[in-house]
């Protein structure tokens, strides 16, 4: 069984398994993938999160990716996260840097087995703060400096929109130029993404633009968020396949099981972590079972870019009404006529309430 095969079945644990602790926050970035503000009245307890550490820790996943909201809004974040260190599961956790001080990054140097990635969404105030809040360009920047003096190797997670590409080279020397590591990702229209994607996504010019970029800069991670631009030519680094359900998964504030972050949609929720275990989620849930068994056909399956791109995200397709057994509604080889990124509509579905199941 190639790899490839063997990843789109499957993994006897999650990859890459993100744990959004909180829906609290004290930003409310216009993009935000989970709509996220308060937080949920029926969070998991700290006994209940320790109980899913302790799964995890059996099921021997690697790491975990923690966000939220803001995951230090959550009173017992640093209590969980050494938890989690300590039954020998590491802990990637994004912050929008904000709430970082000069104690958490002393934490977060003196702490085996801990990553952080601060969110920033332009090279400036002019272009970061309409998406993340006025201030949040300075206090993010200032959680960067207070991670470089204490010679943590922080990750800047960067949203890439039409209006921050034509900077990427100066963030990326900024970045750099401090310790930092880029990490460049896909907007989506998940949550309140739906509301802008359609005035912040990438043209059609400039994802071409994007790719080269990539291929020119190896070094900037993108968690596979740009697999679609692969069919471009040579792909870029990364599995270039939808996970979802597969080798990603995203459990909520709430213990709601999802087949990946971006898509918090009940269509593709799995089941809930107070209900059954997540083993038995992850191993028997029917809509992993079936994701494992999709593989986009249609006009995708005799494109010769096919085995480079396998059809693009689930999340984009589902959140503008495309069928997921077509191409990504972002595909570079869009035929003539069809809608570009500005004509393109959004489905009718509506934005998900977060504490709605």
């Amino acid at each position: 069984m190639s790899s490839y095969e063997q990843l789109r079945q499957g993994l006897s644990a999650p990859i890459c398994l993100t744990w959004e602790v909180t829906y609290a926050c004290n930003l409310a970035c216009v993009h935000c993938l989970s709509s996220s503000g308060r937080r949920a009245p029926d969070e998991l307890t700290t006994a209940e999160a320790r109980s899913l550490i302790d799964e995890w820790a059996a099921m021997q996943v690697f790491y975990i990716n923690v966000g939220g909201g803001e995951p230090l809004t959550r009173p017992d974040f640093f209590q969980l996260m050494e938890y989690a260190i300590e039954r020998r599961v590491g802990v990637k956790f994004s912050t929008n840097g904000t709430l970082l001080d000069r104690a958490a990054a002393r934490w977060v140097a003196s702490t085996d087995y801990v990553d952080v990635q601060v969110s920033l969404d332009g090279v400036s105030a002019k272009v970061n703060d309409p998406i993340r809040g006025r201030g949040s360009f300075q206090r993010a920047w200032r959680a960067m400096e207070l991670l470089a003096a204490e010679g943590v190797p922080f990750k800047v997670n960067h949203v890439v929109t039409r209006h921050s590409l034509a900077d990427l080279d100066r963030l990326y020397e900024r970045v750099t130029g401090m310790g930092g590591q880029l990490r460049v990702t896909r907007l989506r229209p998940s949550g309140r993404g739906r509301l802008v994607w359609a005035a912040l996504r990438l043209t059609q010019a400039q994802n071409r633009e994007l790719y080269h970029w990539l291929r020119a800069h190896p070094d900037v991670l993108t968690g596979d968020s740009f697999f679609h631009l692969s069919a471009l030519g040579t792909p870029l680094d990364g599995l270039n396949l939808c996970g979802a359900g597969r080798i990603v998964c995203c459990v909520d504030p709430r213990g709601d099981v999802y087949a990946c972050p971006f898509v918090l949609a009940p269509e593709f929720r799995a089941g809930n972590v107070r209900e059954q275990s997540f083993a038995s989620i992850w191993s028997r849930s029917p809509l992993f079972l079936r994701l494992r068994r999709t593989e986009v056909g249609g006009s995708c399956s005799g494109c010769e870019a096919y085995g480079r791109c396998h059809g693009g995200c689930m999340a984009v397709k589902h959140f503008t009404g495309a069928p997921l057994d077509g191409p990504d509604p972002e595909c570079v080889f869009a035929p003539d006529g069809r809608p570009g990124p500005e004509q393109l509509p959004i489905s009718p579905r509506p934005i998900r309430p977060v504490f709605v199941r």
